[in-house]
């Protein structure tokens, strides 16, 4: 007679965690895909414009420096047989070191672009990451994505186990003390 009371409640046990598990929230993640935001975007737009504005700045600057460097090498050239072996060994010398400032203004400038870049591409993706933040709140979403990266930028509170890791590593790093 026991036996046939424990198949009905079992069956009423397990209907009931079921029913608990359907009426959990529905999971909703986003993506985003930022690439996409910075060709289309205003702020994107802009980002672009100013940044081959200022490499066709620099490309310029270079340029110029590059016809000085050549119209050394042309003069060198034209003047290395009436010009005395030490006059012609000092503007060797010249052209050497000039050479190899356009060289480094090269890289200066290569360096100082990428600084750019860098610089506005983070400024627009912090915009990103706020405005991922009020939708993924406002929307209920459970976690937002980066496409191309796939990195998280935003996630709901109740996924956030960051404590737990820091407390779990605090312990483990003590312990090799």
């Amino acid at each position: 007679m026991k036996k046939s009371y424990l198949i009905p409640v079992g069956l009423i046990i397990a209907a009931m965690f079921t029913c608990s598990a359907l009426a959990a929230d529905a999971t909703k993640i986003g993506m985003v895909n930022f690439e996409k935001i910075v060709k289309e975007s205003s702020a994107g737009k802009v980002m672009q414009k100013d940044l081959k504005a200022k490499l066709e700045q620099l490309q310029a600057k270079l340029e110029a420096e590059e016809k000085k460097v050549q119209d050394m090498k042309t003069a060198l050239d034209r003047e290395a047989l009436v010009l005395s072996a030490e006059k012609k060994l000092e503007r060797q010398r010249e052209l050497r070191d000039r050479a190899d400032d356009l060289k480094k203004m090269n890289a200066d400038y290569t360096q100082e672009m990428q600084i750019l870049q860098n610089k506005r591409m983070n400024e627009i993706q912090k915009d990103i990451f706020d405005i991922s933040n009020k939708i993924g709140t406002a929307k209920g979403y459970l976690l937002i994505i980066e496409k191309k990266v796939a990195g998280v930028i935003y996630a709901a509170d109740k996924v956030d186990i960051t404590d737990e890791v820091i407390k779990e590593y605090n312990s483990i790093y003590a312990k090799k003390k």
